[in-house]
């Protein structure tokens, strides 16, 4: 095994080779970066885009809600819970069926829009439920606020509520809803 050889190196020798660097680090010029970016429902080089795509290109920007000056949003409203199931499955849906949704035992609340296609269907499902609850517009400031707080993120959703005020199902159409309401029957 041969011994390393140190070698000793002068100040002045040190400070040769800082400024070599320096001055080397000045004139490099790194490789042309290929952007790839979503254009009329498939990616493509922005490069080989048409002078209009390009230009809209340059005008885009990132939505960050947390930057967003029109929504104050707290750390205990970030806490998102949409890690809960969204859609309901008929397993789910026993269990929600067994829970008592009579409307002394629990309630709802729908978030709708004036101009959701979808809502008006669920509207008049939730009226022949045998269950309180209470329509939430969230196309006010109140009801948007409202709904950012739960985690409501489209219209129609129908959230269900137990007796003692705790989420037991979401639902975001009839069928959904039919699922969490009307008992599984049982195939013979």
């Amino acid at each position: 095994m041969e011994a390393a050889v140190i070698t000793k190196r002068t100040l002045a020798e040190i400070d040769a080779d800082i400024t070599a660097t320096k001055e080397a680090l000045k004139n490099v010029h790194g490789s042309e970066t290929e952007v790839y970016a979503r254009i009329v429902g498939y990616y493509r080089a922005v490069r080989n885009w048409n002078k209009g795509k390009r230009e809209e290109y340059d005008h885009r920007k990132m939505f960050n809600i947390a930057d967003s000056r029109e929504y104050t949003i707290s750390e205990a409203d970030s806490a998102c819970e949409c890690s809960k199931a969204e859609l309901i499955t008929p397993a789910a849906a026993e269990s929600v069926s067994s829970e008592n949704t009579s409307s002394e035992n629990g309630s709802y609340e729908f978030f709708a829009r004036r101009t959701c296609p979808n809502c008006p269907p669920v509207k008049s499902y939730m009226a022949n439920v045998q269950m309180t609850g209470r329509t939430i517009d969230v196309d006010t400031e109140a009801g948007l606020a409202e709904a950012a707080k739960k985690g409501v993120f489209a219209a129609p959703t129908v959230i269900v509520y137990n007796g003692s005020g705790t989420e037991i199902a979401r639902g975001h159409n009839v069928e959904e809803l039919a699922a969490i309401f009307e008992p599984v029957a049982a195939e013979a």
